[in-house]
């Protein structure tokens, strides 16, 4: 069975210059889609990752990141956008560093992308009007 995680890693500076990625796609048979890394040879670094695979498949490549020294936290939380309340002030648009959040072109229309949101919870705070919200995953 297909599972879908959305991950961040956080690499000791030892580990930064193995091809981990390499190895999830090539020896575990998963989809990698890197949406954010800050990886720098020598020091620590960051990476926010969606992981698609066997559910069996993405247990055992877990386990094996952890073995390697690499701290792995899944998201439980997504961002839900409320059309309703939404005025398309573009406030959240303004501190989304994903891309996640634009207006769009020609109607000038708030558009919230959650494939390329990480979660970092930034729109919701500068929302001034709660139009954007946390929904935790049980």
């Amino acid at each position: 069975m297909q599972k879908f995680v959305k991950a961040s890693l956080y690499f000791p500076p030892n580990m930064t210059e193995k091809p981990f990625i390499t190895e999830l796609v090539r020896d575990y048979g998963l989809t990698v889609n890197i949406l954010q890394a800050e990886i720098m040879p020598g020091k620590r670094g960051k990476a926010i990752i969606d992981l698609t695979g066997e559910a069996y498949a993405l247990e055992r490549a877990i386990a094996y990141l952890a073995s390697n020294g690499i701290d792995l936290k899944m998201f439980t939380t997504s961002i839900i956008h409320n059309h309703e309340k939404c005025v398309d002030c573009g406030a959240c648009v303004a501190v989304c560093p994903s891309g996640a959040l634009k207006i769009g072109d020609p109607d000038w229309k708030l558009v919230f992308g959650p494939d390329e949101c990480v979660r970092c919870r930034l729109c919701v705070k500068a929302c001034p009007l709660g139009a954007i919200n946390v929904n935790v995953f049980q």
